[in-house]
């Protein structure tokens, strides 16, 4: 038994009549909770959306959201850690990791939904479309995320940074300028390089976006925007994967959407693009 799950039965009796409507309703559909929003779930239990923020403070969480993100938490392990080192001793077929790979991949996309703030993605878009320059930067996992998200907005008519080099980069960064954007990837938010390279950015005024994991880090403290989705991984992993899944997601919205501000502007030139491709083609 998970334990959100044994804390609402030990607790079943101090709820009020409408927080142990909800309640019954949460056990009886633990597999759709995290899909669904508090509206779905009042209505569903049949009380007002009030008893369902009271049933999570009743149980000791202080919001509906920080609940829904603690029942992720609280998933199969050999479900949500599918590229920890364990891997290594399960008995699955390929299939088998093909069909987990896709779950963890869309209960991340499910889950971002939940923890990516409204507020802070307007506020993105809003210095992105004002940019002049945008630099880009992540290692490890994140670099090739930081490398796309590069490709992208250059398309869009921008002058875009990017290296996976360090130094390399250091020299990239010296010259923004007031309005000018650095995004930062990072799903732990500790990691040396990318702060190094944050700071260094705030010394010539950019504002910093950041791409990152919910839990407080020095990262997420350092940014000016915080674009935040769950850790599903550990430290010990073989690889990045529903981190990369959530933070391809978030970089193609920001994309999509400063193509629809920007897009009359750079659609000949996307057109001019497209035709020389078409002629090259062999």
């Amino acid at each position: 038994m998970l334990s959100i799950l044994s804390t609402i039965q030990e607790k079943i009796e101090e709820f009020s009549r409408a927080e142990r409507k909800v309640a019954q309703y949460v056990l009886d559909n633990f597999e759709f909770i995290i899909n669904s929003t508090i509206t779905d779930i009042a209505n569903n239990a049949k009380v007002s959306e009030a008893s369902v923020l009271r049933f999570c403070k009743t149980i000791g969480i202080g919001s509906f959201k920080a609940f829904k993100l603690a029942l992720v938490r609280e998933l199969d392990e050999n479900t949500l850690n599918i590229n920890d080192f364990s891997l290594l001793q399960a008995k699955d077929s390929a299939y088998e990791i093909f069909n987990k790979v896709t779950y963890i991949n869309k209960y991340t996309l499910e889950m971002t939904k939940t923890s990516l703030d409204k507020k802070e993605l307007e506020k993105a878009i809003g210095l992105i479309s004002n940019a002049k320059r945008i630099a880009f930067f992540g290692v490890g996992g994140s670099g090739p995320t930081a490398l796309d998200a590069n490709y992208k907005f250059v398309k869009l008519g921008f002058s875009t940074l990017n290296s996976l080099d360090f130094h390399a980069m250091l020299s990239l960064i010296a010259n923004l300028e007031k309005g000018d954007i650095l995004i930062a990837l990072s799903t732990s938010g500790k990691t040396k390089d990318v702060l190094e390279v944050v700071r260094f950015a705030k010394k010539f005024d950019a504002q910093i976006i950041a791409i990152t994991s919910l839990e407080k880090s020095p990262l997420y403290n350092e940014a000016d925007v915080k674009l935040c989705f769950p850790n599903f991984e550990k430290d010990h992993r073989v690889g990045s994967i529903a981190s990369r899944i959530a933070q391809l997601n978030i970089i193609d919205t920001l994309y999509l959407k400063t193509f629809h501000i920007v897009g009359t502007k750079v659609i000949d030139k996307y057109q001019n693009a497209r035709e020389e491709v078409l002629k090259l083609r062999r």
